[in-house]
């Protein structure tokens, strides 16, 4: 199996060397099985007009109404191999792309990646955006979420601050940012005060609201033991949000667990379905969700058998129940997933496939009975990194990765025109 090489700009995190020979085990005796049922479905992914640039990662998708905004960082080096990062963002609408804005820069971020920035528009057109900021010189994985907002289309930002204020020089991280019941921000991160070192504490997930002012109004716990360093993931039923996150048990069994918004406190977590993976360190492969009024999808990757395999699931009331996993990949995978909901109810899942020796990042379609599309392959995951995304907009899907040409990084976009009545 093919790992793509990262940029020396782009910090991995430390255990994504754990993850990495996972993939590596796993790729190494799986051979191609018969594919379920395949519903007729097929799209033309056509390359859009994105401007990207050389030294462009980790691109993150977010969607409000008929707009989508892609978020990536570019990373500088100067004279004297000093690194400075940028947080950039376009929005697509029916017109294309807009032309890239910045949200913010600066020489001391924590970029990787799995753990990303992003930018997202709230319903009364105010932009929130996150990223990340090291805290310490003696502890590499110690850093900050920072948050600003802006009310002109992003062109000025207010002045970054923060939802945690705990004041430990530990992990902060893996944002998913949400619109709030009511209106405002809400968003969700890891958060590790509780664990000062990897042998000690654990991993807690933390969620925080603000109003429309900006002003923070809440900031609580949600779930006291979670993975360490796999994304998390956040979408907003009919009933409200609903966070997706890979928990850890106190016998290392770290399957995917949702919490939902009630009534202004988070429900006690509870598992999407029991895979019963048992692994002593974080896989770096964390959940997608998205939601449409009650229905709601979530695609996750595990490997409880030393095999890996990207699944989804189906709720049909808000989240409080999910039926049976469906299986995305036709041999095996290395995850990497995103999900978006469609009109009708079915989903469109990406993730990342490997079988004869090689990588791709795919996508299928899979309907509310479980019945899936052929898979479409989008782009050779050889020659990408990171975590490809997908957001529908409209009657279009959006796609986005990071692709790699000879070592350098940018980001690549497509989009596809969905079927009708899709």
């Amino acid at each position: 199996m093919q790992i793509p090489a990262q940029s020396t700009n782009w910090r991995p995190h430390s255990r994504l060397n754990a993850a990495l020979v996972l993939a590596l085990l796993l790729g190494s005796a799986v051979a191609c099985r018969q594919r379920a049922s395949d519903a007729p479905w097929q799209m033309t992914p056509q390359a859009s007009d994105f401007p990207a640039r050389p030294n462009s990662a980790e691109p993150q998708l977010t969607v409000r109404g008929d707009r989508a905004i892609l978020s990536w960082v570019e990373v500088i080096e100067d004279q004297n191999l000093a690194s400075r990062a940028t947080l950039k963002f376009a929005e697509r609408t029916s017109a294309g792309w807009s032309q890239p804005r910045d949200v913010a820069t600066g020489s001391d971020w924590f970029v990787n990646s799995a753990d990303l920035p992003s930018v997202r528009r709230l319903s009364d057109s105010t932009l929130a955006a996150h990223w990340l900021q090291r805290n310490s010189e003696e502890n590499d994985e110690a850093y900050d979420v920072r948050l600003s907002f802006s009310k002109d289309d992003g062109k000025t930002w207010d002045a970054p601050g923060t939802p945690h204020h705990d004041g430990t020089k530990t992990q902060h991280g893996f944002v998913s940012l949400f619109e709030a019941p009511g209106g405002g921000l809400g968003l969700a991160w890891l958060d590790g005060r509780a664990m000062p070192s990897e042998d000690v504490g654990a991993m807690t997930l933390r969620a925080a609201t603000f109003d429309a002012a900006g002003k923070q109004v809440s900031d609580v716990l949600v779930d006291d033991r979670v993975c360490e360093c796999c994304p998390t993931a956040v979408a907003v039923t009919s009933e409200g949000p609903i966070a997706a996150f890979r928990n850890r048990s106190d016998k290392e069994v770290r399957d995917i667990h949702v919490s939902r918004l009630v009534n202004g406190a988070w429900t006690a977590s509870t598992s999407v379905h029991d895979d019963g993976w048992t692994i002593p360190a974080c896989p770096v492969n964390g959940p997608a969700i998205d939601a449409r009024g009650a229905d709601v999808a979530v695609a996750w990757f595990t490997a409880p058998k030393d095999e890996g395999h990207a699944f989804l699931a189906f709720s049909r009331d808000a989240g409080r129940t999910f039926g049976t996993p469906v299986r995305l990949d036709d041999a095996q995978s290395t995850g990497r997933v995103a999900v978006t909901v469609l009109t009708d109810g079915s989903a469109v899942a990406s993730w990342i496939e490997f079988a004869d020796n090689q990588s791709q990042f795919r996508l299928r379609r899979v309907s509310p009975s479980g019945e899936k599309s052929t898979a479409q392959t989008i782009a050779d995951a050889g020659e990408t990194s990171g975590y490809p995304r997908l957001a529908r907009r409209g009657d279009e899907l959006v796609l986005a990765w990071t692709g790699s040409d000879k070592g350098a990084l940018s980001v690549r976009t497509a989009v596809a025109p969905l079927p009708t009545g899709r």
